[in-house]
């Protein structure tokens, strides 16, 4: 959304960005974030410190929603109580979208899908959905998340037909909304602007292998022991770099694991930092990691932005074999190492393989970056240009029907 926010102010729109504030440690990087955009901003604020009693409001609204949709069964629910049970703010992102006029709602994420819907049906506009995640199947079963599955299941067979366009962030992300709701995505990747500065790979590789990899939290069941695993069998030295907010205990447990199977491995955390600043970060390293598990559909058919910002920072990249990131992998040639998730030897084969020819890796990190000049990033035609192309064609839409409505007038 940021960068979809930045692409249609670039082109003369005005544009508002409406967003939630409920974690703190992420309150700090939205206003560096915002400093040097062109862009409003309307902040819906339910953090348990700061805004207290939107916090308990929403709070109680959203167990009662869900409570109610234990008893009747989602598809019978009215939408906007569908909606509170799914999305904690629904409510204060749709009164937030309807402050001010606009011409078009665009947006996307679990709580925000059926709030953009709705704030274009009550206003009379088009709206537009981005569907980077697949919401029906997006977690670990469980009865939360099962109950989650339902009420996305219902409010996206409600708003997908009438939306005006809708994205996806992979084509097996499309393909999948595809096949259950028979509607047609654009898929748009998650993909950054080209850095003003190329990757300096003056630098040799140093004799341990420098791993990267991110996430807003670092938790189990993401791949990250599949490289522990790997890096001991291969018997080489390895330094695991992980930035994001760890679950508690989850580092400690994956130092065991190394130091049980993986001694010539380094274990090193970093904080979360602004996401501007995310491609210059990984420079340092020599490999980014792209380890999506396949055991909920929705990681097996997404394409995150990890991969996208590695190869503009100059990494070589290991993806794991799933239907959302194989074509990237493939393209990308020998830039990539590709594996199934849980096959340690194969993963263990590749980076001992890089780890001993340096060469080899040096230049897999260069195919890298040519990829990424060549297609995968975000000023290309199919990136940015097909967001672009979509509102355009919808700014004609209106633009005819006003000029039908004044001439029906006369």
């Amino acid at each position: 959304m940021l960068k979809a926010a930045d692409a249609f102010a670039d082109a003369g729109y005005e544009v508002r960005m409406i967003s939630t504030r409920h974690v703190e440690w992420a309150t700090k990087t939205d206003e560096e974030v915002r400093c040097s955009r062109r862009w409003r901003w309307t902040v819906v604020d339910y953090d348990r410190n700061s805004a207290r009693a939107t916090y308990l409001k929403t709070g109680l609204r959203y167990k009662a929603a869900r409570k109610l949709a234990t008893l009747i069964h989602p598809n019978q629910l009215p939408l906007h109580v569908a909606a509170s049970g799914y999305g904690r703010v629904h409510g204060e992102l749709l009164a937030a979208a309807l402050a001010e006029p606009a011409d078009l709602f665009y947006g996307g994420t679990t709580g925000a899908l059926a709030a953009v819907a709705m704030a274009g049906r009550k206003a009379g506009i088009p709206y537009a959905l981005d569907l980077e995640d697949f919401h029906s199947a997006e977690q670990d079963s469980s009865t939360d998340a099962d109950l989650s599955h339902r009420l996305a299941e219902r409010i996206e067979r409600d708003i997908l037909p009438g939306a005006a366009f809708l994205t996806a962030g992979s084509e097996a992300m499309a393909d999948a909304y595809r096949d259950k709701y028979g509607v047609h995505l654009i898929p748009i990747h998650n993909t950054f602007p080209l850095p003003d500065c190329a990757p300096d790979f003056s630098r040799a590789p140093g004799e341990a292998l420098r791993l990267y990899w991110f996430s807003q939290t670092i938790g189990p069941q993401r791949g990250l022991e599949d490289v522990i695993q790997a890096a001991g069998l291969a018997d080489i030295a390895v330094e695991l770099h992980l930035r994001g907010n760890p679950v508690a205990g989850y580092l400690e447990s994956l130092q065991r694991l190394a130091t049980e199977l993986a001694p010539g491995l380094r274990l090193v955390h970093h904080e979360p930092i602004n996401p501007d600043a995310m491609i210059e970060s990984c420079r340092a390293y020599d490999i980014g990691l792209a380890l999506e598990q396949a055991h909920v559909f929705n990681r097996a058919v997404c394409l995150t932005n990890k991969a996208f910002t590695y190869m503009l920072a100059g990494l070589a990249v290991v993806f794991t074999d799933t239907p959302g990131q194989r074509p990237l992998a493939l393209d990308l040639g020998n830039a990539a190492l590709l594996y199934q998730p849980g096959h340690i030897s194969a993963l263990a084969a590749g980076l001992k393989r890089w780890a001993k020819n340096k060469e080899l890796l040096c230049a897999a990190k260069v195919a890298a970056w040519e990829s990424a000049k060549r297609r995968w990033h975000w000023q290309h035609a199919e990136e940015r240009g097909a967001l672009l192309k979509a509102v355009n064609s919808r700014s004609a839409d209106l633009s005819r029907s006003a000029d039908l409505s004044r001439s029906a007038d006369l």
